[in-house]
C-alpha cells in the first residue's frame, strides 16, 4: 500500500506544469519594459517611470506583493490597477494618463497602459512571484531634458491631456459695481445713495 501512495504522489507530482521563469526589464533611457518568458520575448511595452526629483531606482528585485486594486495613499489618492509591488513603495502599474506614457512622469513607479499592466500581472501571478526577476536600468531624467522630450513626442493627442485635466473655466467673475436698484426712476432711491451720508 505504501508503494502505491508514493508511486501515485510521484505521478501527480509530475504533471504539475513547472513554473516559468519570468523576466521583466526596464529601461529607463528608452522608456520601454521587455519581458521575458523562460528566455523568450513576449511583450514589449512603452512605460513612464520617474520624473525629475523622483526617479526610479535601479536594481534587481523579485516582486514582493501584489495587488489587483490600489489606490495610493501618499499621492492624492491615485488608482494605481493591476500593481506589482517591488521595492518598498515602487510598483509597477497601470495608469489612466497614457499620454504621458514614453515619457518621464511618475512619483517613481512604473506606469504601464492599463490593459498591458493587467497582462503583465496575470502573467506574474499564475507564473510566480518567486519566478518573476525585475530588472531596472538606465538614467533618470535631469530636469529641462526630460520636459523636452516629453514633448517633443506626439501621441495622436494634444499635449498635456489626460483623463485628470481640470475643466475650462467658462467665464470670469464679474468686475465690481455698485449696488444698482430695479425700482422705475425716481421711485424709492437716490441716484447716489451713499453720497448724503446714509
Amino acid at each position: 500500500m505504501r508503494r502505491l501512495v508514493t508511486f501515485v504522489v510521484t505521478l501527480l507530482v509530475g504533471t504539475v506544469p513547472a513554473a516559468a521563469n519570468v523576466v521583466v526589464t526596464v529601461d529607463k533611457s528608452t522608456q520601454h519594459m521587455t519581458v521575458a518568458v523562460d528566455g523568450t520575448p513576449r511583450y514589449n511595452f512603452v512605460v513612464s517611470t520617474g520624473r525629475a526629483g523622483f526617479g526610479t531606482p535601479n536594481g534587481r528585485y523579485h516582486p514582493e506583493r501584489l495587488a489587483r486594486t490600489y489606490f495610493s495613499r501618499k499621492y492624492y489618492n491615485s488608482p494605481m490597477p493591476h500593481s506589482i509591488f517591488f521595492h518598498g513603495g515602487y510598483a509597477i502599474h497601470g495608469s489612466y494618463e497614457i499620454s504621458h506614457l514614453g515619457g518621464p512622469a511618475s512619483h517613481g513607479c512604473i506606469r504601464l497602459h492599463p490593459s498591458n499592466a493587467a497582462e503583465l500581472y496575470a502573467l506574474v501571478q499564475r507564473e510566480g512571484a518567486s519566478n518573476t526577476t525585475i530588472v531596472v536600468t538606465g538614467s533618470n531624467p535631469s530636469g529641462h531634458h526630460a520636459e523636452t522630450r516629453r514633448h517633443e513626442r506626439s501621441y495622436g493627442e494634444e499635449a498635456g491631456a489626460s483623463y485628470y485635466q481640470q475643466p475650462p473655466a467658462y467665464q470670469q467673475a464679474p468686475a465690481y459695481s455698485y449696488p444698482r436698484s430695479y425700482a422705475p426712476y425716481g421711485y424709492g432711491q437716490p441716484e447716489f445713495p451713499y453720497s448724503r451720508g446714509w
